[in-house]
């Protein structure tokens, strides 16, 4: 990963936008390209620095990632790219170059199928993984079992048996389209289309394996390992590249995308990287204190209540919450405190219950109430009171 400044790379300011950035990246790449340059290591390496930058910032989470951490803020995740061979970037960015115009035309690179290319890329797979909250929050490594395209072994994927080979297609003669002319009060027009008979690769198998009927891959089932970062989401995904669907008749291996479906917890609420737990307390433990074990992300721990601890009472338990992605640090869990008021009595509860009642300490005094509760809004800067607050919602 370069350590150079994304922005100064491709010569633009912070606030660029979407166009700007590609424009920039367009005119890097025809620049340095190792075809223009052949021989040229600087060259290359230069090519290459200019596509990372690149991908970071034409995406919005890398580059909101990149604006806020630098360098450090992408460390870690399997979802950004080093390109150790140009070939690497004409299969991820080789349609930034369009048609007319791209690598492929002005260089003879890339990766795009033409006449004579018998193979066709494998389709990209979609995987959605369901986590559990203990996952996410510390990261792990999951194995999956996939039904997807293997190569076909028997031809070794080009879909022609053993001694056979391919020849001409005699429809379009090699050229891998058809053409086709009409006439009409406008003129003459011309319209090309790819070869039915050789789906545009200009070539025909003499004989066609007989495993895989001339397709060069077999379905089949692969055993896959991912590595999950802590913090991740639902909606995030993992790119697992050349890990997908075998090409058609030895054509590039596709990619599988690995889609995160967070699980609903048992305990926890999420809230970006904190974890609200909520602990119901009898109000014995509320009145004269308690100490009381709570499970966390990471073991259980020990929450002190105060005597006379209130119902919404917040505790935080600092660092107990979830890694933050590809950053140092974690979130918290807060401890919301939840008074249990029972339902059904025994009769002897009863008559203790209506003992205390007339107490001095436990007797409803309404009025002190209503002022502690003005207080403690006119603390928390709300000083229009709850009552008020409703009658604006229904006026």
């Amino acid at each position: 990963m370069s350590k150079k400044d994304y922005y100064e790379i491709l010569g633009i300011g912070r606030e660029a936008g979407a166009e700007e950035i590609k424009t920039s990246y367009r005119k890097l790449a025809m620049k340095y390209h190792p075809d223009r340059n052949p021989g040229d290591k600087a060259a290359e390496d230069s090519f290459k620095e200019a596509t990372e930058a690149y991908e970071v910032l034409s995406d919005e989470t890398k580059r909101d990632r990149y604006n806020r951490y630098g360098h450090d803020g992408l460390r870690g995740g399997q979802d950004f790219h080093q390109y150790s061979n140009v070939n690497d970037i004409f299969s991820i960015f080789g349609d930034l170059f369009g048609g007319a115009g791209g690598f492929g035309d002005i260089f003879g690179g890339g990766q795009r199928r033409g006449p004579n290319s018998m193979g066709e890329q494998g389709a990209e797979l979609h995987v959605r993984l369901p986590l559990a909250l203990e996952d996410i929050a510390t990261g792990t490594e999951k194995t999956i079992n996939i039904r997807l395209w293997l190569s076909c072994t028997d031809c070794n994927g080009k879909g022609a048996a053993s001694g056979s080979g391919v020849a001409q297609c005699p429809a379009c003669q090699g050229s891998g389209e058809i053409r086709q002319v009409s006439r009409s009060v406008f003129g003459q027009f011309v319209n090309i289309a790819p070869c039915a008979n050789c789906s545009g690769s200009g070539q025909i198998i003499k004989e066609p394996c007989k495993t895989c009927n001339g397709e060069g891959r077999i379905k089949g089932e692969s055993t896959i390992s991912v590595k999950i970062p802590a913090g991740v989401n639902t909606g995030n995904y993992i790119p697992l590249r050349g890990k997908g669907n075998a090409g058609r008749r030895g054509g590039p291996t596709g990619d599988i995308m690995v889609i995160i479906e967070e699980q609903e917890h048992k305990y926890f609420i999420r809230e970006e990287d904190d974890v609200i737990f909520d602990l119901h307390v009898s109000i014995p433990e509320a009145t004269l204190g308690a100490s009381i074990d709570v499970p966390t992300l990471w073991g259980a721990t020990t929450v002190t209540l105060d005597a006379g601890t209130q119902p919404g009472t917040m505790i935080r338990l600092r660092e107990k919450g979830i890694k933050h992605l590809n950053s140092i640090g974690k979130g918290d869990q807060h401890v919301r405190v939840n008074v249990y008021v029972p339902k059904s009595l025994s009769s002897k509860e009863k008559l203790i219950l209506k003992e205390l009642a007339d107490s001095p300490n436990l007797s409803a005094d309404r009025d002190e109430a209503w002022k502690e509760t003005q207080q403690n809004e006119k603390k928390s800067g709300d000083d229009k009171g709850f009552f008020n607050r409703v009658k604006e919602v229904f006026s």
